[in-house]
């Protein structure tokens, strides 16, 4: 029996790291080559790894929850061949990488020799794929015999003294640069770690992310933290969690950013201090458009699609960006140019559990109406599910963000990152009206447009969004206009 070591791989962002939300198999379970064993988050997407050989599983290397850098190992299994005492570190070929727009799960092919990849980047390098055997046990949380073991190595207990103690004894030879990766190093110094007194339990006395938690852990004691003192509460927000019942009769809850709320705040403080925001609001009538919206689900012809008030405030954005084709650009910095784009991705602001995302409908200017329903459809079932890929929110030029849905009548969006605009639909409400020289009660909405000043100048801007509220208002344009 050789045992075979699984690598988290980089799911094809470039990405450093992710967490293993969910395990789909436990020690002793049969696996096969291309069965899902895990499911993974990613700062853009949630991802579903397959296992690349035949075998029993013989240890799941981290919990549920925990992040992982790239390139280390989560699982084990035992396959048929080979020297008993062998440990196989089993990638596909670099160079028959999957594409990028491929990072979910692909069917596995039946010759395993030729096998091609699953996921991008997730390959075997052209070293020897022999390791030496480990020097300690691995972080892990079940072995062979089911038993739990710690997922990291804890650094060892400090007596309770009046100030924080870190670990005795020596981590790093004297006068040696501690081995880690630089996201260890960035959390190291968050934390007020020095690497060099922390114990690793990597390969190659690398120190990990679980050795920095510890080396935390360690050195944050109850009598170092005096209840009163708001002051000492500065800790890092990636500090150890408290147990259960602390956190119950705790004051404040610390939480984590990462996966997509992290990689969306980051997102959205780039777009908010580099793109100058203009934001514009309308107030319109869209009494015509709602019983449009009512007679085309009547109509047969559409019989099974979704139609609803955003299919066609997406399709009057699209008939106002072919009325006003230079809103639909892109800001390039390096070439100091304006990049004019003759398609539309239009990408539909989505609320996950795992927070928002922005999806986009890719070529949404080239489909119908009923294309467009399905489009639109798709992308909202799978944001739900925590399925949205990274190329499916790659390369969007101007979205849409309904927060009428939340009762909300306006806002003022921040751009999505690389785009030129985007729209704020607003709560439809029956509201007094003067229509047609008298006050009655029509459907009333406002819509709220952020552009790129550098893009769009004001008077573009006000032409773009006064075109969509004009089809709005009268929906007959979206056959006269387009």
């Amino acid at each position: 029996m050789t045992i075979r070591e699984f690598k988290m791989p980089d799911v094809g962002e470039g990405l450093t790291e992710a967490e293993i939300l969910k395990w789909y198999v436990q020690p002793g379970d049969t696996v096969t080559d291309g069965q899902v064993v895990c499911e993974v988050e990613t700062a853009k997407a949630a991802v579903e790894l397959p296992i690349p050989f035949d075998g029993v599983v013989h240890a799941l290397l981290f919990e549920e929850g925990t992040t992982v850098d790239v390139g280390q190992v989560i699982i084990s299994v035992q396959t048929e061949g080979g020297e008993p005492a062998g440990v196989e570190t089993a990638e596909a070929p670099v160079q028959e990488a999957a594409p990028a727009v491929a990072p979910a799960v692909a069917e596995a092919e039946p010759a395993p020799a030729a096998r091609q990849p699953v996921l991008v980047g997730y390959g075997v390098s052209t070293a020897s794929t022999k390791r030496r055997p480990r020097k300690a046990p691995a972080p892990a949380v079940a072995a062979q015999n089911g038993t739990a073991a710690p997922v990291a190595a804890a650094a060892p207990a400090a007596p309770a003294p009046a100030a924080p103690v870190l670990p005795a004894v020596p981590a790093q030879p004297a006068g040696e640069r501690p081995l880690a990766k630089p996201p260890v190093r960035k959390l190291a110094k968050d934390l007020g770690i020095d690497l060099a007194l922390v114990v690793p339990t990597g390969d190659g006395g690398v120190v990990t992310r679980e050795d920095v938690h510890a080396a935390a852990a360690a050195a944050i004691t109850p009598q170092a933290a005096p209840a009163p003192a708001p002051v000492q509460a500065a800790v890092a927000p990636a500090a150890v969690q408290a147990p259960a019942a602390e956190l119950a009769s705790a004051r404040e809850t610390r939480i984590p950013v990462k996966g997509v709320r992290k990689v969306t705040a980051q997102a959205m403080v780039a777009s908010a201090f580099t793109a100058p925001h203009v934001t514009e609001f309308i107030t319109l009538d869209v009494t015509r458009t709602m019983k449009l919206v009512q007679e085309l689900k009547d109509d047969p012809d559409l019989a099974g699609l979704r139609i609803n008030p955003l299919l066609l405030i997406a399709k009057a954005v699209l008939v106002a960006i072919r009325r006003n084709p230079d809103v639909n650009a892109s800001w390039d910095e390096a070439a100091q140019e304006i990049v004019l784009k003759h398609y539309v991705n239009l990408g539909i602001a989505a609320a996950t559990p795992r927070g928002l995302i922005v999806p986009n409908i890719k070529d949404a200017h080239a489909k119908t109406l009923g294309e467009l329903s399905t489009g639109l459809s798709e992308l909202v079932a799978t944001a739900r599910e925590g399925k949205t890929s990274p190329a499916d929110m790659q390369n969007g030029t101007i979205t849409i963000t309904n927060v009428g849905v939340f009762g909300v009548d306006t806002g003022t969006p921040i751009l999505n990152p690389g785009e030129s605009a985007i729209l704020a639909v607003g709560a439809i409400k029956l509201q007094p009206w003067v229509h047609k020289g008298k006050v009655k009660p029509r459907q009333v909405t406002t819509l709220a447009l952020s552009f790129d000043h550098r893009l769009i100048d004001g008077e573009l801007g006000s032409r773009f969004l006064a075109d969509i509220a004009a089809v709005l208002e009268h929906p007959r344009r979206l056959i006269t206009w387009a």
